[in-house]
């Protein structure tokens, strides 16, 4: 598959979600059936805003949709591969990477193996407070919002769910 041509022709989320499940699977060996995907108003905090995580309780990965606007309004270019990048990270999690740093470094690696050094997905998980420098990862204490409104995203994991109409 052509990651980057499939990047930058992704229209929805779960284009890009297929894209991060094929890369893992190519890279690791590794997939994660039944994974939801959800958008929701995760707004910010004092250190910053979290861009997305992952829940393991609902096998759930929940992106916030503030930073999504944000940047589509000031550099829709980056868009996609922001939307990659945090997919990506998270896809980990899911996958049983839970320890944060060695998520990043699996990231990293991954983004500069597929796309090189100079790639924006590379340089998104090198230095994301380059890009956006109020990100902040969920931390260990990080509490999940308990009465939220998630929009969960159609056609995510297209490859199980193909039998319901």
């Amino acid at each position: 598959m052509d990651y980057e041509k499939g990047i930058k022709s992704a229209k929805t989320i779960a284009d890009i979600f297929e894209i991060v499940k094929e890369m893992v699977r190519e890279y690791l060996d590794l997939e994660q059936a039944g994974l939801m995907v959800g958008v929701i108003d995760l707004g910010a905090h004092s250190q910053g805003f979290i861009g997305a995580f992952y829940s393991l309780d609902a096998n759930t990965i929940i992106i916030n949709k503030k930073p999504l606007a944000r940047i589509l309004q000031t550099n829709p270019s980056l868009y996609n591969y922001y939307l990659f990048h945090i997919m990506l990270h998270e896809y980990i999690h899911s996958i049983g990477s839970f320890d944060e740093g060695q998520t990043r470094q699996l990231v990293f690696e991954m983004s500069h193996h597929y796309f090189g050094e100079k790639h924006v997905a590379t340089q998104l998980a090198t230095n994301m407070a380059k890009f956006m420098p109020n990100l902040t990862y969920p931390s260990a204490g990080f509490e999940q919002p308990a009465d939220v409104n998630i929009e969960f995203v159609k056609g995510i994991d297209r490859k199980n769910t193909n039998y319901i109409n």
